[in-house]
């Protein structure tokens, strides 16, 4: 596999950063992970760290060097996670229920494999255009595809933020899976949380991004949105990477796993309180205790073998 890949997250004109990112990679496939926690107290945050690294852990495991069903793997490590999120949840006697977004990709063999829940997107852009995305767990979406509103009205809309799918929920979460997508060199999947496609539309970050340097054009998207955001801004994050092969961008930012041996996996993942970029106001033993506390929910569904 050659790619060229970019992750960041910025806290935006909020308090507390409550989006959390990863993406890890094998010889022979990759997987990239955007969670948006929401819930009262640090509880988002916390959410959306047990979803990315439940991922995380389990592809480390499982990608030996390529997984045997990519969407079998996405639906369990989902599942698995909402379930981790509930018995935190359960253990801290919470009474508003910590919950998050996730969207997951997984590529391998050229092929591309997605799945969400909420409304965290995935944007498939090819020569300049979107030719995919994820659609909204959200009742705003509903709303455009029945045609009671526009797309421009449901950028303004009071419910706009408003989903019917998470992990961390009572209810199971409904998980939606694309189909087996193909990818051609050069391709873009761009995964972002609402602070970043709410400021730009899926084309602009299209445009934006053809033939640019995905290490150059991607933070300077980030900056565009948070500058629209202004002082009340989200929180926002991403996840993007070309998919090169024989396409070359640029030979010194370009990623090679040609020579990773079968049972490697480089895994980029911050840990809970250890980034600035995700700034909280608990104190360093709270940071420790809730560190304990998310791996002995995670271990729980990915036992250590």
């Amino acid at each position: 596999m050659r790619f060229t890949i970019y992750q960041e997250s910025r806290q935006g004109g909020r308090n507390n950063n409550e989006d959390r990112t990863t993406y890890c990679y094998s010889r022979d496939a990759l997987l990239m992970v955007v969670a948006d926690g929401m819930g009262g107290h640090h509880y988002g945050e916390i959410a959306a760290q047990i979803a990315v690294q439940t991922l995380a852990d389990a592809f480390q495991r499982e990608a030996r060097p390529l997984l045997n069903d990519p969407f079998r793997f996405l639906q369990k490590s989902m599942t698995n996670a909402h379930h981790a999120i509930l018995d935190y949840t359960a253990q801290h006697r919470l009474k508003d229920t910590p919950r998050t977004t996730c969207v997951a990709c997984i590529v391998q063999d050229n092929v591309a494999y997605w799945a969400h829940a909420g409304d965290s997107r995935l944007f498939l852009m090819r020569d300049g255009k979107v030719t995919a995305q994820t659609k909204d767990h959200s009742r705003i979406r509903l709303l455009v595809e029945e045609g009671m509103i526009s797309e421009a009205q449901a950028a303004f809309h009071p419910d706009r933020n408003k989903i019917y799918s998470c992990l961390g929920s009572p209810h199971p979460p409904e998980i939606e899976f694309s189909r087996k997508t193909p990818l051609d060199h050069g391709d873009i999947l761009l995964l972002c949380t609402d602070g970043l496609w709410g400021e730009l539309s899926g084309e602009m970050m299209a445009v934006a991004l053809k033939g640019a340097n995905l290490l150059q054009a991607v933070p300077m998207l980030l900056n565009q949105a948070e500058l629209k955001g202004g002082a009340h801004g989200d929180n926002l994050s991403v996840v993007a990477v070309r998919w090169e092969d024989a396409y070359v961008e640029d030979a010194s930012s370009a990623i090679s796993t040609q020579t990773m041996s079968q049972h490697e996996v480089t895994t980029r993942l911050e840990e809970f309180g250890r980034n600035p970029a995700y700034k909280s106001d608990l104190s360093d033993d709270e940071i420790e205790k809730a560190i304990e506390e998310i791996r002995s929910a995670i271990d729980k569904y990915n036992p250590k073998k």
